[in-house]
């Protein structure tokens, strides 16, 4: 089943987003989906929990706090 995305606008240091754009094209993904993948990639090494990854990979430890 398919979730509907939303908008978030941030700001951000030029250099910033220009290291963003760089890791993201090393990648070949958007700078939408490197902020994401980023995201997730720190909420699951500092046990913060994204609701639809435990339905999505059936990791049962990720509902650790």
């Amino acid at each position: 089943m398919a979730t509907k995305t939303q908008t978030v606008t941030v700001r951000m240091a030029p250099a910033v987003k220009s290291g963003l754009q760089k890791a993201a094209d090393k990648e070949r993904r958007s700078l939408a989906n490197m902020l994401e993948v980023m995201i997730r990639d720190y909420c699951g090494r500092n046990g913060v929990v994204i609701p639809e990854q435990i339905s999505l990979f059936g990791d049962e430890r990720m509902d650790r706090k």
